[in-house]
């Protein structure tokens, strides 16, 4: 299984001193937070896209995705153009973070990259309804 997966954070989130609902404190990862389950793992995914665009001006998926996996880590334009081929926003349109239609299939995309299997549906909408409330 998927490193994301295992540690229930679909999106590899690295540990920081930020805290999410749904963290498991300590992480036994030694370079990724942990979450109680895969929903409190995609609620942390919304809730760090929603602070990329309200504390960092970040618009498009292009803008996000490329403070997400940073080209000294990742092969940026390739995670865009998968994210982008799987929900059909054009890398380069505004996107509204607090918009489910939108952000369900990002997350989703941000999963698949990450780990490299489809996301459970039902685990997103029940990270989405976590961050909603």
């Amino acid at each position: 299984m998927a490193r994301g997966l295992t540690n229930c954070n679909p999106g590899n989130i690295r540990r920081s001193n930020v805290r999410y609902q749904g963290e498991v404190q300590p992480s036994r990862d030694p370079e990724f937070k942990q979450f109680r389950s895969l929903a409190w793992g995609y609620r942390a995914i919304f809730v760090l896209l929603d602070t990329y665009r309200q504390r960092h001006g970040l618009r498009t998926v292009a803008e996000m995705i490329s403070r997400w996996a940073p080209p000294a880590e990742n092969h940026t334009q390739a995670y865009i153009r998968s994210v982008v081929q799987r929900t059909g926003i054009a890398a380069d349109r505004p996107i509204d973070t607090r918009d489910r239609t939108t952000m369900i299939p990002l997350a989703a995309a941000i999963s698949r990259v990450e780990n490299g299997v489809d996301a459970d549906l039902h685990e997103v909408e029940k990270g989405w309804e976590l961050f909603e409330n």
